[in-house]
């Protein structure tokens, strides 16, 4: 049916703006299935750093399956080229799809030329997770760390990507935040493009 009423209608699920539709996963939904993604995990290995990891390749695979779609759908297949410019597309447009909002900060890093910081204050991921004492520092943020090295890499701009609580004052819970250290290859590449 075309053109008959006010509700356009799409012939492919690909042709269907991701921005202005709805949420379409109930929070419970996702929730339920983040844990039991968790809880597999953690059946299948021996510690905590070997859970990260299997997280964040998860959390890889659907990086690499978001960008491919926002590409297609919002951008006509160009992708970013930039270094500040796929930061902001992770921070903003990425980030507005997951999570219904973009991320809290993006911040270049101090010490090194090659680290950027994106901190979210409650991230969905580590909202619904009560983590015992005897796992320490695990951190579901791994799964998110996963999803933006997937954007990263598939984008052309490899990259170290690692989750850290970060303690802030008056508030309960910790922050997340989202360390990103690109490859030496990226640097020489962006000081090139000048």
């Amino acid at each position: 049916m075309v053109g008959t009423g006010k509700i356009k209608q799409y012939s492919n699920i690909l042709e269907k703006p991701l921005s202005r539709s709805k949420q379409e996963v109930s929070l419970s939904a996702f929730a339920f299935l983040f844990s039991e993604l968790v809880q597999y995990n953690q059946t299948q290995v021996d510690n905590i750093s070997e859970l990260e990891r299997r997280l964040e390749d998860a959390g890889y695979a659907v990086g690499a399956r978001v960008l491919e779609l926002l590409c297609h759908r919002d951008k006509g297949n160009r992708r970013e080229t930039r270094l500040l410019g796929i930061l902001s597309f992770v921070h903003s447009t990425v980030w507005k799809v997951l999570f219904g909002k973009a991320a809290d900060s993006l911040e270049k890093g101090t010490e090194h030329e090659d680290e950027y910081m994106i901190s979210e204050k409650d991230l969905l991921v580590n909202k619904f997770i009560s983590v015992p004492k005897d796992m320490g520092t695990f951190n579901c943020g791994a799964f998110v760390a996963g999803i933006v090295r997937g954007v990263l890499d598939g984008a052309g701009f490899p990259a170290v990507v690692t989750a850290h609580f970060v303690p802030m004052e008056g508030l309960q819970r910790p922050r997340t935040t989202i360390l990103i250290k690109f490859a030496e290859e990226v640097l020489q590449r962006e000081a090139r493009l000048g």
